[in-house]
C-alpha cells in the first residue's frame, strides 16, 4: 500500500530533531505521554537551576510566578480559541474533571450520563458520586462502527429530566472513538444538563474550539498531545455557566479578594477553580510547549498531518489479513486500537517492541493494542511498524521466525 501525500513533510526533519525521545524507537504512545521538545526541557532546567542557585524566597519571586501562570493560561486560551478568562490551571485532566463533577449540589435521585470505555479520570469521580450521593449513573454505549446518528440517538435516549450532567471524553482513550461532542452537548443543554469533557485525547491532536464544542467544562493535560511536562494541565469553564458552578476546594488562588470577617470575592473568571500552587518549571514547560507548537512550528501542521497519518495508518492496518480494528475509521482522531489474530495484545506488543523498537501500549478494557500517531512520526517508520504487524499476523507466537541475534565474543 502506497502512502498518500501527507501534509507538512517538508517540516518533519526540523520537528523530529527538536524531539530527542523520537530516537529511542518508533514513538507511538503519545496518548499516554508525548515526546518533550528540547526547547521545553531547556526552559524548565533553566528555571529549576535559578531556583536552586538564587532561591525562591525573595519577595519579587511570587509576582514572577503569577506572571508565569498568566502566560500559561494565555497559551491554553489561544489553543482553544477561547478567552483567557475561561481558563484555569490544573495539575491534570483528572483534577479538571473533578472540578466539573463536584461543582454542583447533587441530590439523591439525580442522574449523570457517561459513555462506556471511559478513562478512570472520568469514571472514578462518577462512581464516588453514585456511591456517596445516591446519584444514578447511566452508561451509554457509542455505536461501535462510529455511526454518529446512532451514538447521538443513544445519548438522547439516556438524557432525561433528572439528568444534571453528562461527563465524557471527546475521544475515548480505549477504543480511539471520537464522539460527536457538539451534538451530545446540544441534547444535554436542551434539558438543562451540564457537559463536562475529558479532552486528553483531542486537545492538541485535532482542532478543538471551546465555544463550538458545546462543553461547559473542558479538562486537558499538558503531557500528552501538548508535549508538555507531567503534573500540569488546565480546564476551560464557559462563562454561560460559570456562576452556576462552585469551587469544591478553595485557597489563596481562588479569591480575587479574601478578607476574613470582611469582603470576600471569588475571581469572576475561571481562576476561581484554582486553589493551590504549581511547580513553577512545570507551568513554564506547559506554556513553552504550547508556544513551540503554535508559534514556531504551527498548530495547523500538527493538527492536519497527525490525523492524516493516523487515517492512513488505520487503513494500512485494516488491509492486513488477521488484523481487526477496534477504532472506527469514520470516527477517529489519532488513536488506533487493533487486535492481531492468534496473539494476545501484550505478546504482540513485546514482539513489536523487540523487532522494530515500537513504543506503544495495550488497552485491557478492549483487549487490544493501541498506537498513537503524531505529526512527528515519519511515513517510513510507520511502514516498518505495519510490516512487522504483517509478519505477526501471518504467524502465531509458536511459528514466528526467530529474531536475528548478535553474539558478542569477549576475552576468555
Amino acid at each position: 500500500m502506497v502512502a498518500p501525500e501527507i501534509p507538512g513533510t517538508d517540516r518533519l526533519t526540523a520537528v523530529r530533531a527538536s524531539l530527542p525521545a523520537l530516537s529511542a524507537g518508533i514513538y507511538l504512545n503519545t496518548g499516554s505521554v508525548g515526546p518533550l521538545p528540547a526547547e521545553t526541557a531547556a526552559a524548565m532546567a533553566d528555571l529549576a537551576r535559578y531556583e536552586l542557585e538564587t532561591g525562591r524566597a525573595h519577595p519579587d519571586h511570587f509576582p514572577e510566578i503569577e506572571q508565569r501562570m498568566a502566560e500559561a493560561r494565555s497559551a491554553v486560551a489561544a489553543l482553544l480559541v477561547a478567552d483567557v478568562d475561561d481558563i484555569a490551571l490544573a495539575h491534570s485532566t483528572t483534577d479538571g474533571v473533578n472540578v466539573g463533577v463536584w461543582s454542583i449540589d447533587w441530590q439523591a435521585g439525580d442522574r449523570v450520563v457517561t459513555s462506556s470505555g471511559e478513562h478512570p479520570a472520568v469514571i472514578g469521580p462518577l462512581i464516588q458520586l453514585s456511591d456517596w450521593h445516591g446519584v444514578e449513573l447511566v452508561v451509554v454505549d457509542p455505536d461501535p462502527d462510529g455511526d454518529e446518528a446512532a451514538t447521538l440517538a443513544a445519548f438522547d435516549a439516556a438524557i432525561d429530566e433528572r439528568t444534571r450532567m453528562i461527563v465524557l471524553s471527546h475521544v475515548l482513550y480505549a477504543s480511539g472513538t471520537r464522539l460527536p461532542l457538539a451534538g451530545i452537548a446540544a441534547a444535554a443543554h436542551e434539558r438543562g444538563a451540564l457537559v463536562v469533557v475529558d479532552g486528553a485525547q483531542s486537545v492538541g491532536a485535532i482542532p478543538v474550539d471551546f465555544a463550538s464544542s458545546g462543553a461547559d467544562v473542558l479538562a486537558l493535560p499538558a503531557q500528552k498531545w501538548l508535549l508538555g511536562p507531567s503534573g500540569m494541565g488546565a480546564l476551560a469553564v464557559s462563562r454561560r455557566v460559570r456562576d452556576r458552578l462552585q469551587p469544591t476546594f478553595a485557597g489563596y488562588f481562588t479569591f480575587q479578594q479574601l478578607d476574613v470577617g470582611g469582603d470576600t470575592t471569588l475571581w469572576p473568571s475561571a481562576r476561581r477553580f484554582e486553589w493551590s500552587n504549581w511547580y513553577t518549571p512545570g507551568v513554564v514547560g506547559m506554556a513553552r510547549s504550547i508556544g513551540w507548537m503554535s508559534m514556531f512550528i504551527g498548530l495547523d501542521w500538527f493538527q492536519s498531518r497527525g490525523p492524516a497519518l493516523a487515517a492512513w495508518m488505520a487503513g494500512r492496518l485494516a488491509g492486513i489479513e488477521g488484523v481487526t480494528l477496534v477504532t472506527p475509521r469514520t470516527a477517529m482522531a489519532t488513536l488506533i486500537a487493533f487486535r492481531i489474530a492468534g496473539w494476545t495484545p501484550q505478546a504482540a506488543l513485546d514482539e513489536l517492541g523487540a523487532r522494530v523498537f515500537a513504543i506503544a501500549r495495550t488497552v485491557p478494557t478492549v483487549d487490544a493494542l493501541r498506537i498513537s500517531v503524531g505529526a512527528w512520526n515519519s511515513e517510513d517508520e510507520l511502514e516498518r511498524f505495519a510490516t512487522a504487524v504483517e509478519l505477526l499476523a501471518a504467524h502465531t507466537p509458536e511459528t514466528l521466525p526467530p529474531r536475528r541475534t548478535l553474539t558478542l565474543l569477549g576475552e576468555a
